[in-house]
C-alpha cells in the first residue's frame, strides 16, 4: 500500500538557525587560531538581544560580539524595522572556561587515546532514492529555502522577502518504497507589509512562490525528480495569513533546536544530540558525521538500498560501545545486519581521534553546516579568512563536508566481495 512521508526545513533566517550559525561561527574562529580548542557554545536570540553561553578551552581570545554581529548581518537582519539587527542588538557573553572534570577524560598524552567528549548514541543514514543519498522530502525542503534565500538577496523578481522562512514537502511513496509524486508543499515566508489589503498581499505572495520560486527549484533537480512535480500539488503558502513579524522578534531562537532539519528529516533515527556550537571532540557531532560517512559509502557501494548506522560512547572512553546496522530489509548481500555491522567495524575506526583525523574535523569548517542541513551537502574546498581581536588575520583553505566523500567505496566493495 502506498504511504505519505513529510519532512521540513527552515531558512538561515529562522531564529533557531540564527542561533546555530552564531554558535558555529564561534567554533570556526576558535579552531582557526587554535585547532585544539575545546568549544561548547550555546546561543539565544530574541528581540534586540543575543546571549552567548558555554564552555571553552583555547589559547586564543575572540571578539565574540563582533562575530555574532557579522553573522546576523550576513543572514540579512540589517534593518531596525525587523526589531533585531546586527548593528544595534545587544550581545551578552557568558562564555567561561571548560570544566577540568570533563577535559581530563578527553585529553590524553597520546592523541589516539582521546576519550569521547560525552556519552550517547549517534545515528547516520543513507538511501539511494536521491543522487546525494538523502531522503527526497528533506532534500526538496532544503532546496526550496536555498532558492528562496537567493531570490531575497537578488531582490529582483521578488522584492518583499524577509529572512525568516520555513518549508515542508509531503511525498507519496509506492508500496515498493519508491517516490511516486509530490502531494503537498508548504512555504511560509516572512515579508514586508507591502499592501494595504491583506488578502491581495497574500494572493500575490502565493502566486510568486508558485510561479517564480517553484520553477527555479524544478530547474535544479534531476530529470526523474522533475517528473514528481505535477499540476495536482497542493500549495500552502503562508497558510496562517500575513507573516511580517518574524525572526528573533517573533520567536526566540536557541542553538540545537532543529536537529531533525539538520539530519534526515525524520527518516532513519537521531540520538538527540545537537551539532552546532561543538568542537569535534564532542561525539554528538563527530560520530554523527562518521556514521553518515559509513552509511553513504555502504549504500553507494551497493551493500543495501538504505542503511541506518548507530554508534554509542561512554564519556572519556576511547572505543565505542558498539556499532548497529539496520538495512530495513534492503540488503543486497547475503548477510544478516549483525554480520554487516561486524564487517563495518573492521573497515572504519570509530575512536574519536581517528574520526577527527579521517574526516579532517579540526578545520574551521562548521559555519557552512549551520543552515540547510549538515548531511547531503557538496564536498568542496573553499578559502576562508579570519581576523582575531589582536588584528591577526589568516586565510586558510578548508575542505567542507568531508563526511560526504565516497572515498571508502573500494574498501567496502572488497570487504563485502562486491
Amino acid at each position: 500500500m502506498s504511504y505519505l512521508f513529510t519532512s521540513e526545513s527552515v531558512s538561515e533566517g529562522h531564529p533557531d538557525k540564527v542561533a546555530d550559525q552564531i554558535s558555529d561561527a564561534l567554533v570556526d574562529n576558535f579552531l582557526a587560531f587554535d585547532e585544539n580548542s575545546k568549544v561548547a557554545c550555546e546561543t539565544l536570540v530574541t528581540t534586540g538581544q543575543v546571549v552567548l553561553a558555554g564552555e571553552v578551552k583555547s589559547k586564543t581570545y575572540l571578539d565574540v560580539q563582533k562575530i555574532a554581529r557579522d553573522v546576523i548581518n550576513k543572514i540579512g537582519y540589517t534593518k531596525g524595522e525587523y526589531m533585531f539587527d546586527g548593528n544595534s542588538c545587544g550581545v551578552l557573553s557568558a562564555i567561561h572556561e571548560q570544566s577540568q572534570d570533563i577535559n581530563q577524560g578527553v585529553d590524553r598524552e597520546s592523541k589516539e587515546q582521546q576519550g569521547a567528549g560525552d556519552q550517547g548514541m549517534m545515528f547516520g543514514y543513507a538511501t539511494n532514492e536521491t543522487e546525494n543519498f538523502m531522503p527526497l522530502a528533506l532534500d526538496l525542503s532544503h532546496l526550496i529555502l536555498v532558492e528562496l534565500a537567493e531570490l531575497r538577496r537578488e531582490n529582483k523578481d521578488i522584492t518583499y522577502l524577509r529572512p525568516d522562512s520555513k518549508s515542508q514537502v509531503t511525498i507519496e511513496y509506492t508500496d515498493d518504497n519508491v517516490p511516486f509524486r509530490i502531494k503537498d508543499i508548504v512555504v511560509s515566508t516572512q515579508h514586508d507589509d507591502f499592501m494595504e489589503n491583506d488578502e491581495e498581499m497574500l494572493a500575490k505572495i502565493k502566486s510568486d512562490i508558485i510561479s517564480i520560486l517553484i520553477p527555479r527549484v524544478i530547474a535544479k533537480v534531476p530529470t526523474e525528480i522533475k517528473a514528481l512535480f505535477n499540476d495536482h500539488i497542493v500549495y500552502h503558502v503562508n497558510p496562517t495569513g500575513k507573516f511580517v513579524i518574524g525572526g528573533p522578534h517573533g520567536d526566540t531562537g536557541l542553538t540545537g533546536r532543529k536537529i531533525i532539519v539538520d539530519t534526515y528529516g525524520g527518516k532513519g533515527a537521531h540520538g538527540g544530540g545537537a551539532f552546532s556550537g561543538k568542537d569535534p571532540s564532542k561525539v554528538d557531532r563527530s560520530a554523527a558525521y562518521a556514521t553518515r560517512h559509513i552509511a553513504k559509502n555502504l549504500v553507494a557501494a551497493g551493500v543495501a538500498d538504505e542503511i541506518l548506522i548507530q554508534v554509542s560512547y561512554a564519556i572519556g572512553v576511547v572505543e565505542p560501545m558498539g556499532i548497529y546496522v539496520n538495512t530495513n530489509g534492503s540488503a543486497n548481500v547475503d548477510l544478516a545486519d549483525g554480520e554487516i555491522a561486524e564487517i563495518v567495524s573492521t573497515i572504519f575506526d570509530m575512536r574519536p581521534a581517528s574520526i577527527e583525523s579521517r574526516l579532517k574535523l579540526r578545520q574551521p569548517m562548521y559555519a557552512e553546516t549551520a543552515a540547510y542541513g549538515h548531511m547531503g551537502r557538496k564536498n568542496e574546498t573553499v578559502n576562508k579568512s579570519f581576523k582575531n581581536v589582536d588584528g591577526t588575520e589568516i586565510s586558510v583553505d578548508v575542505e567542507l563536508f568531508t563526511w560526504e566523500k565516497l572515498d571508502y567505496l573500494d574498501k567496502v566493495k572488497e570487504a563485502f566481495n562486491l
